[in-house]
């Protein structure tokens, strides 16, 4: 039987990770069965420079942290060997991450996963993971602003041309 302290211990856990997920912009659950711990570092590395809180957390406290958050529909995914990323600030960057990580090695697979209080099957992981990053998103629109500031400036210019065009015309008649 398990002692007051370890199950205080296990309460502390599960608590903590139920905050983080509830107060996390995107995670995402994955397979991490059969990767390197070589490779296993480098991803651990890249997610903590994206600010992604990735840590294995035994299923049975995941699931009652997810009861806790009112994710219920995650605990179906929580078998075999789970890893959980999170990010506070960032919906994407979990997916984003993981995905390149996914590409190169086959055993590494997407579970599930949530942003914005939503979950999200593998295919809306993926679809996630898709989504091009703030910094492109941010210049394609200043791309587009700029384009349609040119265009009305090209046409203020033409209205200004064809006005000084057709005042010299009729001063030099």
């Amino acid at each position: 039987m398990a002692s007051a302290a370890i199950l205080e211990q296990k309460k502390q856990i599960v608590a903590e990770l139920a905050e983080k997920m509830k107060n996390a912009a995107g995670g995402v659950l994955v397979n991490y069965q059969g990767i390197t711990v070589e490779d296993d570092t480098k991803l651990r590395a890249e997610l903590r420079k994206a600010g992604v809180e990735y840590a294995v957390v035994k299923n049975t406290l995941t699931s009652k942290a997810c009861d806790l958050v009112g994710f219920e529909g995650l605990k179906e995914h929580l078998n075999g060997m789970t890893a959980m990323a999170i990010s506070a600030t960032d919906p994407v960057a979990p997916a984003k991450i993981l995905n390149e990580y996914a590409e190169k090695h086959e055993n590494f697979t997407f579970k599930a996963g949530f942003a914005d209080g939503e979950l999200l099957d593998v295919n809306g992981v993926k679809a996630l993971a898709a989504i091009p990053s703030k910094e492109v998103l941010v210049a394609k629109m200043l791309g587009s602003l700029q384009s349609s500031l040119y265009s009305f400036a090209y046409v203020l210019q033409a209205i200004i041309d064809k006005e000084n065009g057709g005042s010299e015309e009729a001063a030099e008649a």
